[in-house]
């Protein structure tokens, strides 16, 4: 069984399946080729019935069915399969489709103009014949091809124990670097990628990036990413559509639509309301309609990732060189393309140049008998019969004094010339014999020896290129010079600039996120636009499921493409992207962050950072750290550039402590710290208050000295704004007033419950004395406002500017005070809010409520603040974060109600009145 397996084996390697180098073709393409040829098939012939070229070829060559056959012949007359048709076909030779051709009884072939130059010279003894299987015929062992055909056509096939698979590419391109080859034999890699740049597909496409390509040239192996071509189009009004006019090399149009509606149907790809095929006889076009709400960037790169739109091409170039199957580079191919066509063109020469001499002998012969034409005649008259008279023709001598020159002429060893005279030989007999009477007039005469000149020279450019390499570099130079010209055509397939493979974020629709984390350590990202805005004072919704007694204690909002830097309570820091975090709906708990960060251990995630989206942001940013003792530190944001995926080493900190906070700042920005008792403190960031650290592993420096039991909560940057302390009073009460002027209509309740030391309208006007109108425009220009919550729900807006600049380590000021009447015993959060805006509020039993900042009251620092959450009892808001986008509003003010397909809020989150009064809303 070993030694039948063997043959086996090297019968399918060596005689099936793989190509020879020299013509790029395997036995059974060169086999109906030269069939083909043999039967007259060829270009400038009327169309015959493909059945009789299969015929001629399984009763000579090829003792298969005729089925492989044909289909090796449609193969090769498919304008999608190869780059240069070798087929002419007539008839229905299959689509693009898939769609099976014709019975050979119907359709029609011959050999394309093409083929000829890979059959040109196949009877001048140019290539080695051997029998054919019953040992009745002889076939050629490979075709003499004048174009290297194995590159410009590929090659695909399957044998024992190993494959080949050897994309298309451009025939001027490769004609081009054969020819630069052949000037220069001793070129590199990247000088022949100056005239191939890369494998081109009949079926067009875009190549992606450049390391496969050169790795395929340099090595015979690479994987080449072909993605189709593919347009945006607005089709009409509000509708836009993909346009698909080019599909990767060797992908089923059919079957790929196919697959993409499939995908619509299980939902895998979202977006897609239509599909259809308008191509026709102009090109491909397949059209693939968008909803409205859809990305068409992100509809095509999910087609990318799911279907044949991107496909890959493994290049494996193997092939028989000298009847092994070898591996091998661009340039291998080449050198053994040019070695074998040398040998073509040295082997046609020798075959001519027999010839040549045979027919200068023959004429050397006629110039004898015209000469003695008399005695010739005698001699033939004289003899009984053609044996004889062609005996005494070659018995006899005749003068050499007119035929010597012309012997050494042709190099013709022929004839022997001893004491000037010459014998005829046998052929030359035979010439004389069958000449034609006409031949002896004066012009024939002078034909005979224009015709002998012309020999000689033929003769003498023949033994040039024989002995010659440069000569038959020459020839070669100017036979691939006329295939070029015939079979050179544009490039079909673009090849783009690639980093590597398709990026997953190209996948995401870009839009906002909600992540929620609870104590138990589970996350997870909800779309933004699940959460509709309600006014404050309402019952909320759930916006995260918990299980048992877990809660929610950070949650945060962030677009799909920003980085999230994750800080645990070790000190170490991971970072992931919000699109890579698990997308759950509002009532799942979501994933364990110790399955999404397996380096985590037993660890917590202690604080959440979003990183800027913009990337070049960050050179010029520091980062600040605020530890629950009250510790700060601050370092280059670029020290956490390069964050491996087992963490790393963000803070060292002391036992029992932990990260609150981490945010991004520059110098000359205030620091703002708040604490879970109402006390809080601001400073300047400078070198002298915190520097910059060079190390991760420090502990930092005190930012506020705490109280027992107390605990820093919140961080906050504020941009520094230089006032003085008589400044930033006059311009409280002058904003105060303002305010009052723009909110006559405020509760009785909101008044009586909050403590506010403010100044009547009378000195608000006083305080223009200190204060001019344009600096208070300038003030208020650069006035940010904090958001201070406490964990009963109540809440207010306070200006910044009422919490006076300090230096680092005190003690702090009063940030609220809790009045007896309302629920509320400590600071939940303290926030920076921008006007026009949205806060969400988190409590531990997982609700959530949407409120518009602008509906929450600016007061003094003292205040104790407005309801915003109406509570359950036994419920606390553990967590609020500010939402960036606005939602749309009614005209009577109340927040839009939520879209079709929104899950619906309940009962217990119908809005407050606008007034915020102290009974139920």
């Amino acid at each position: 069984m070993r030694s039948s397996y063997l043959a086996y084996a090297m019968s399918v390697i060596v005689s099936r399946a793989l190509p020879d180098v020299r013509d790029g073709l395997k036995p059974v393409h060169r086999r109906i080729l030269y069939a083909m040829h043999e039967s007259g098939f060829t270009h400038d012939k009327p169309y015959r019935k493909s059945a009789r070229a299969v015929g001629d070829v399984m009763g000579k060559y090829h003792p298969h069915g005729d089925a492989s056959i044909y289909d090796a012949m449609v193969r090769m007359a498919q304008s999608w399969s190869m780059r240069v048709k070798l087929i002419d076909g007539q008839g229905n030779f299959g689509s693009v489709d898939g769609d099976s051709p014709a019975a050979m009884r119907y359709t029609e072939a011959r050999l394309a103009k093409a083929a000829t130059f890979l059959l040109n010279d196949i009877d001048r003894d140019t290539v080695d014949f051997q029998p054919n299987y019953d040992e009745s015929e002889h076939e050629p062992t490979v075709l003499p091809a004048a174009f290297p055909n194995l590159l410009i056509n590929g090659a695909t096939g399957i044998a024992v124990g190993m494959a080949t698979n050897i994309p298309p590419h451009n025939p001027a391109e490769v004609i081009d670097a054969t020819l630069a080859l052949i000037e220069k034999p001793d070129m590199e890699l990247d000088d022949l990628l100056e005239y191939i740049s890369g494998p081109d597909f009949p079926t067009g496409g875009i190549i992606l990036g450049r390391s496969g390509i050169r790795s395929a040239f340099a090595t015979g192996r690479g994987a080449i990413i072909i993605r189709a071509r593919a347009e945006v189009e607005e089709i009409r009004k509000d509708r836009k559509a993909i346009i698909i006019t080019e599909i990767p090399y060797q992908v089923n149009k059919a079957t790929l639509q196919e697959r993409i509606a499939e995908l619509v149907r299980n939902k895998q790809i979202e977006g897609i309301s239509d599909i259809r095929d308008e191509s026709d006889r102009s090109g491909m076009r397949v059209v693939i309609e968008i909803k409205r709400d859809a990305t068409p960037e992100v509809v095509l790169n999910h087609l990318y990732r799911y279907t044949q739109l991107q496909t890959s091409f493994g290049v494996n170039m193997l092939a028989l060189d000298g009847g092994k199957p070898r591996l091998m580079g661009l340039k291998d191919v080449l050198t053994a393309f040019i070695a074998f066509r040398e040998e073509v063109i040295l082997r046609r020469a020798r075959f001519e140049l027999n010839k040549a001499r045979d027919r200068g002998h023959i004429l050397v012969g006629l110039v004898i008998a015209v000469a003695n034409i008399d005695a010739v005649i005698a001699l033939i008259r004289a003899a009984p019969d053609a044996a004889t008279a062609r005996e005494s023709l070659m018995n006899a001598t005749w003068d050499a004094a007119e035929v010597e020159p012309l012997l050494a002429l042709i190099h013709d060893e022929g004839n022997q010339v001893i004491d000037g005279k010459v014998r005829l030989t046998e052929a030359q007999a035979r010439g004389i014999l069958e000449l034609r009477l006409q031949r002896l007039t004066g012009l024939e005469r002078d034909k005979i020896q224009q015709e002998l000149s012309e020999v000689a020279i033929r003769i003498n450019e023949l033994l040039e290129i024989i002995g010659s390499h440069i000569r038959r570099m020459e020839v070669l130079r100017d036979e691939l010079a006329l295939a070029r010209a015939e079979i050179a055509t544009p490039r079909a397939t673009e090849i783009a600039d690639y980093a590597g493979d398709q990026d997953d974020e190209s996948l995401i629709e870009p839009g906002q996120m909600v992540v929620t984390i609870t104590r138990d350590g589970f996350i997870k990202r909800t779309p933004l636009d699940v959460f509709r805005a309600q006014n404050r004072g309402g019952r909320g919704r759930t916006g995260a499921g918990t299980r048992g007694d877990d809660i929610v204690v950070r949650s945060f909002n962030a677009h799909t493409h920003q980085w999230v830097m994750f800080f645990s309570s070790g000190g170490k820091a991971y970072r992931e992207k919000v699109w890579r975090l698990p997308e759950a709906s509002p009532t799942a708990k979501g994933r364990a962050l110790v399955n999404l960060l397996p380096d985590l251990g037993t660890d917590t995630i202690t604080a959440v950072l979003p990183l800027p989206h913009d990337e070049e942001l960050w050179e010029a940013l520091h980062l600040i750290f605020a530890t629950a003792s009250g510790g700060v530190r601050r370092n280059r944001l670029s020290d956490f550039r390069n964050i491996r995926s087992s963490g790393l080493i963000a803070m060292k900190l002391d036992d029992g402590d932990s990260l609150i906070g981490v945010a991004t700042c520059r110098e000359g920005q205030d620091v703002f710290l708040a604490t879970r008792n109402a006390r809080c403190i601001r400073f300047q960031i400078t070198d002298e208050t915190v520097r910059v650290f060079a190390g991760r592993g420090s502990s930092g420096v005190r930012g506020i000295r705490l109280a027992e039991g107390d605990r820093v909560i919140s961080l906050a940057v504020l941009n520094h704004v230089e006032a003085t302390v008589e400044e930033r009073s006059a311009y409280l009460r002058m904003a105060n007033a303002k305010r009052r002027a723009e909110n006559a209509a405020e509760t009785a309740e909101d008044d009586a419950d909050n403590v506010v030391i403010e100044a009547d309208d009378e000195e608000a006007s006083n305080s223009t004395d200190l204060l001019s109108p344009e600096r208070f425009e300038e003030l208020e220009a650069a006035e940010e406002i904090l958001l201070v919550v406490s964990n009963g729900g109540f809440g207010r807006r306070s200006s910044a500017y009422d919490y006076r600049v300090s230096g680092r380590g005190g003690q702090g000021i009063t940030n609220m005070t809790f009045s007896a009447n309302k629920r509320g015993t400590e600071v939940a959060a303290t926030l920076q809010v921008l006007d026009g805006t949205d806060v969400m509020l988190v409590t531990d039993a997982g609700r959530l409520i949407r409120v518009p900042v602008n509906q929450v009251r600016v007061m003094a620092r003292q205040a104790s603040g407005v309801t915003l959450f109406r509570l359950n009892d036994n419920e606390s808001v553990t967590s609020v974060f500010p939402v960036m986008d606005d939602e749309s509003e009614d005209d009577d003010g109340a927040a839009a109600p939520a879209a079709e397909g929104t899950p619906a809020t309940g009962a217990d989150s119908a809005p407050a009145k606008p007034d915020d009064a102290g009974t139920d809303a």
